[in-house]
């Protein structure tokens, strides 16, 4: 069970900085779920997938628990061959929201496979709460992967491209 945190200074509310450091602090120590609660405000965060299983009816037609072997996933070991290391380095979403390649449905992808990156260039938009930022490539190179799709949710430091430093 998680303690209180003990805070000098008192905030009316949860700031965006706080929520960034706990998602990074979530994610070095694999912590999955947490709740916060600040006076009447309340919040739920959870990283990963949300897991839904299928629950079968009885014979009566009541939905059944699942037993065990339903929900644990069978395990097959195989032999899978080395992977080849992936090429470059990724650029990661310095904040949650929606991954946008184009500044308008009309409008060309701002980068594609290929493409030759300086640190100012603008590589894709991220829309947080009706804000659309601007996300640069922050580094030169050449963009070997795209591993978002556009329209895609996007997590706080989530790999949306990987690049070829250069």
């Amino acid at each position: 069970m998680a303690r209180p945190v003990e805070n000098e200074e008192k905030s009316d509310s949860f700031d965006l900085d706080r929520i960034r450091k706990l998602l990074q602090l979530m994610e070095k120590f694999d912590v999955s779920e947490i709740n916060l609660q600040n006076d009447d405000e309340s919040w739920k965060i959870r990283r990963g997938p949300r897991v839904a299983y299928a629950q079968p009816a009885s014979p009566q037609g009541y939905a059944t628990p699942p037993t065990a072997a339903q929900v644990a996933p069978a395990v097959v070991p195989i032999a899978v061959p080395a992977a080849a290391a992936p090429v470059g380095v990724t650029i990661n979403a310095p904040t949650v929201g929606t991954f946008y390649s184009a500044a308008s449905p009309e409008d060309a992808p701002f980068v594609s496979v290929g493409t030759v990156v300086k640190p100012d260039t603008v590589i894709c938009m991220i829309e947080a709460m009706k804000v659309f930022n601007q996300i640069l490539a922050e580094q030169s190179g050449r963009i070997v992967e795209i591993l978002v799709e556009n329209g895609d949710a996007v997590g706080f430091g989530q790999p949306l491209f990987r690049i070829e430093p250069g």
